[in-house]
């Protein structure tokens, strides 16, 4: 597979500073069919699952192996397909993977994780390990992210089905909600409702609408995730336990005709968003950047924008949204996910049936490139 790179040198003015900084775009693979999540081993090669139903293998050097064998099939229809992708803590010695994806028929489908162990270019041993319920009949808002906290539970988003959106405030019904479970899929016993019969087993937080951006500060042990809004109201949030989130009861956007969602933009039980969007950027894929390569992106958070076809970058202090720019705006395509590498490179992929695996790496000593913009910065007083 050939890589091609750009070299953007930008000159950027924000009041009277003036600050170069320059990176290169270097296209790892290209012609995925819709790839939706990247994972890295350690090898250096790389695992890409596509909405299309398969997981391809890509070499350091960007061959692209053919699907992975022993994977079940998925539901492919509209949002349906493949997900996530993600290597268990202890891969290194069991080298198990997890993979979510839409399971199902038509008239039922949901949310499935699967584990099994990766061996060359087939998955062995593949087990369901949790299936989200009820079963629903749209191909819609799956959710489908998914990560291991420090303690080696596995996290997962669940969407809410689109027709069924008063499911995310029910605490039985697994739609609309983050689960928390153990690798084999058993119920860890401190959940929110493992032992006190006043929701399911699995619910970590409920009130979420189609979250598709899901990451872990290492650092902190703080969980961030991101939502869907519908009409404006996409969501950026500090995901805590037993915690309500809102959707549809509390939310900041409004329905695809205008009507109301609800009257309601905020309620003292209800946790606001760290910040929203309105108009809705479609906020896909989430990264914090803890690499050395880029040293000034050091704890920024990064959004791929479908709708704007840019990555949003983040800065926060103290809890609090304080600075927000767009960048790599130039690759004219939709950012499906952002991941950080284990190389301290920033990973782009892009959502097409021809999509791209695309790595940022600087193109010299970076100067200050907390200020980098690939096209625009968007300005103070703009963030809602």
């Amino acid at each position: 597979m050939r890589f091609t790179s750009l070299l953007l040198t930008l000159t950027l003015a924000i009041g009277s500073l003036s600050v170069q900084a320059s990176y290169t775009l270097e296209t790892v693979a290209d012609d995925l069919n819709y790839p939706w999540s990247i994972a890295f081993l350690p090898e250096g090669d790389y695992l890409v699952a596509m909405r299309s139903g398969e997981v391809r293998r890509i070499s350091a050097q960007g061959v692209i192996s053919p699907a992975l064998e022993g994977l079940p099939n998925s539901y492919v229809l509209s949002q349906g397909g493949y997900f996530d992708i993600t290597l268990d803590p202890n891969f290194a010695n069991n080298q198990r993977i997890y993979l979510s994806f839409a399971y199902g028929t038509p008239e039922q489908n949901g949310t499935r994780i699967v584990s099994g162990r990766l061996n060359g270019d087939r998955v062995e041993n593949v087990t369901p390990i949790f299936t989200v319920a009820p079963l629903k009949d749209t191909a819609v808002h799956y959710g489908g992210k998914m990560l291991f906290l420090l303690d080696g539970t596995l996290v997962m988003t669940t969407g809410d089905g689109f027709e069924y959106r008063e499911a995310a405030q029910d605490t039985f019904n697994l739609m609309g909600k983050i689960i928390r479970i153990n690798s084999d899929g058993s119920i860890p016993a401190d959940n929110p409702y493992a032992s006190n019969g006043l929701g399911n087993a699995a619910v970590w937080s409920n009130g979420h609408r189609n979250p598709q951006g899901l990451v872990l500060d290492k650092a902190t042990g703080r969980l961030y995730s991101h939502e869907h809004g519908a009409k404006g109201g996409d969501e950026l949030n500090l995901v805590k336990p037993d915690t309500n989130y809102g959707w549809p009861a509390v939310t900041k956007g409004v329905n695809y005709s205008g009507a109301y969602v609800s009257p309601l933009r905020s309620a003292p039980s209800i946790e606001e968003p760290l910040t929203y969007w309105d108009p809705s950027i479609g906020a896909s894929g989430l990264a914090i950047y803890d690499g050395d390569a880029f040293p000034n992106w050091q704890g920024k958070l990064f959004i791929g924008a479908l709708v704007d076809e840019e990555v949003r970058m983040l800065t926060l202090s103290e809890g609090k949204v304080t600075d927000e720019q767009a960048m790599f705006s130039e690759i004219g395509a939709r950012i499906r996910d952002v991941r950080t590498g284990p190389d301290g490179m920033l990973y782009l992929l892009t959502d097409s049936e021809q999509g791209k695996v695309i790595r940022v790496v600087p193109t010299s000593d970076p100067v200050n490139q907390a200020t980098l913009s690939a096209a625009t910065t968007i300005m103070q007083g703009q963030q809602p």
